[in-house]
């Protein structure tokens, strides 16, 4: 016979706190109220849920709040760490360690004259620590806690797929009207002779390190490069960023860019560009990586290794095969504009199908998928306007089209580029490398795009999300008030300079 758990209110009249049950004072029971029960997994044979979900990050717990609110009955399966890769390993312990490289960096170089600060060797094992703390309380707040308050059940384990309705955890059979893949996406490693055989760092044992390293090597330079380089570089370690492309963020334009490049480059961190990758060898505490750049041979030496070349889905023990479900060529699952796989049955969501690898997008998924899978009237997802942010010093914002995106789709295209070094309040910071630039469609003025190097880009880049989201002109952003010596003022200044030379503008006057 199988246990079942039963909770029953039973209302006492007279009881005002908990101390009272300790005082025999007569109290009047009244009728026992059944408020939950669970059912006997026994007895249900098909259908023990009408949805469930794999994996419990940003796009799982977004998908079970949904669908619990609609009164599904759901189940999130786990097998390690509730909370996926951005309370965990990702957004939320990357950027709590940047603010303090930050601070850090500000300290020893400071751009006022008349200020003198310094800083200490960083103790890299305390900042961990008190990291680590953030990262616990925010997963028990913003994960752990609302599966009691929502009221869906977690089965830890790892799930595999053993047909297209049933999925087995820890030797349990589990079936569901609809499933949900949000199983996230893992570091990839690139094919680099002797790499395997060395002791490398990814962005997750990065976030580890108990010490600061006197050398820092980074393979890539994408945003986890970017990011993680300039936080060791700030602790300061001597970082060295290499890329197999000709220039950094080479998706991006061209102003931006040049604007980072020129950033990194007076802050000190060493870019190289153009590398062709030969090996890795380690010599005691010694990692070298042989690279060839422009014809010639270069040796980059240092005691850490950051390996950040990207990231693949974690799809591999699921065996989607079994379930009817196709995978890219880099493992991602594959979904139509309902985030459907090719199994109607099943839907996936956030960076298991390589989307935008945002959590704001994973989580957005979740939900359109919840509503899709349990039969709400159909949502396609909609992903033409998404901000990115890398939040390096000066941050990198972007929102639409690049210019050479908005010719591709056939825009005749007008731009707009204004350097930091015009806009006030980078100017009283005395922190001018960056760019602000602005693409419209040069027939009717809307924005296509935004893009910005600056201090506190990522807060400005929201502003711009909702001009090309909603279709507002050039004209629009020149009437609008821009509150002076604000960052979010390079956006007017950008409008304004569509047909004015920056350098003629008084400030606030336009």
């Amino acid at each position: 016979m199988s246990e079942k758990n039963i909770e029953v209110r039973i209302p006492v009249q007279g009881m005002t706190c908990t101390g009272c049950e300790d005082h025999d004072t007569g109290y009047k029971p009244g009728d026992a109220e059944m408020i939950f029960a669970e059912v006997d997994r026994e007895i249900r044979q098909e259908g023990d849920y009408d949805l469930l979900i794999i994996g419990s990050g940003g796009a799982a717990f977004s998908a079970a709040i949904e669908a619990v609110q609609q009164g599904a009955r759901v189940a999130m399966v786990e097998r390690g760490t509730i909370g996926g890769t951005c309370v965990n390993i990702g957004c939320v312990p990357s950027k709590t360690l940047l603010r303090a490289g930050e601070i850090n960096h500000l300290a020893r170089r400071n751009p006022f004259a008349g200020i003198e600060t310094s800083a200490g060797r960083a103790d890299m094992a305390a900042l961990v620590r008190n990291k680590n703390e953030l990262v616990a309380m925010l997963r028990r707040q913003k994960y752990v806690n609302l599966i009691d308050d929502y009221g869906f059940e977690l089965i830890q384990g790892e799930a595999r797929f053993v047909d297209d309705q049933t999925v087995e955890v820890n030797g349990r059979k589990i079936t569901a009207k609809s499933f949900l893949i949000a199983t996230g996406a893992a570091p990839q490693t690139p094919d680099i002779a002797g790499l395997q055989d060395t002791d490398y760092l990814t962005s997750t044992t990065a976030l580890e390190l108990q010490e600061v390293p006197k050398r820092l090597a980074v393979i890539g330079s994408g945003y986890i490069a970017m990011e993680l380089g300039q936080l060791f570089h700030n602790l300061g370690a001597e970082v060295t960023l290499m890329q197999r492309s000709t220039r950094v963020l080479k998706t991006y334009d061209p102003e931006i860019s040049e604007a980072v490049t020129e950033a990194l480059t007076e802050q000190g961190v060493h870019l190289i560009t153009g590398a062709a990758f030969e090996k890795v060898e380690a010599d005691g505490d010694i990692k070298r990586v042989h690279i060839m750049v422009n014809g010639e041979k270069q040796v980059i030496e240092a005691e850490q290794l950051l390996v950040a070349t990207g990231r693949k889905p974690n799809t591999a023990a699921l065996q989607l095969d079994a379930a009817g479900v196709k995978t890219g060529a880099r493992g991602e699952v594959i979904v139509d504009e309902y985030l459907r796989t090719s199994n109607p049955r099943i839907y996936a969501a956030g960076d298991v199908t390589l989307g935008p690898q945002f959590v704001y997008v994973a989580a957005y998924e979740g939900g359109v998928a919840a509503r899709n899978a349990l039969g709400a009237p159909e949502q396609k997802i909609d992903l033409r306007v998404v901000p990115g942010v890398t939040f390096t010093n000066p941050a990198i914002a972007t929102v639409g089209l690049t210019e050479q995106q908005a010719k591709a789709e056939g825009y005749e295209v007008k731009t707009s580029v204004v350097p930091l070094d015009a806009v006030p309040r980078a100017i009283v910071n005395r922190e001018t490398t960056g760019v602000f630039k602005l693409v419209a469609d040069a027939e009717t003025r809307k924005v296509l795009g935004a893009h910005i190097v600056a201090e506190n880009a990522g807060d400005v880049i929201y502003a711009a999300t909702l001009a090309v989201k909603f279709g507002l002109t050039v004209q629009d952003l020149r009437e609008s008030l821009a509150p002076y010596l604000t960052m979010a003022e390079g956006l007017k200044l950008a409008a304004l300079t569509f047909d004015k030379d920056v350098s003629k503008l008084s400030c606030c006057a336009g």
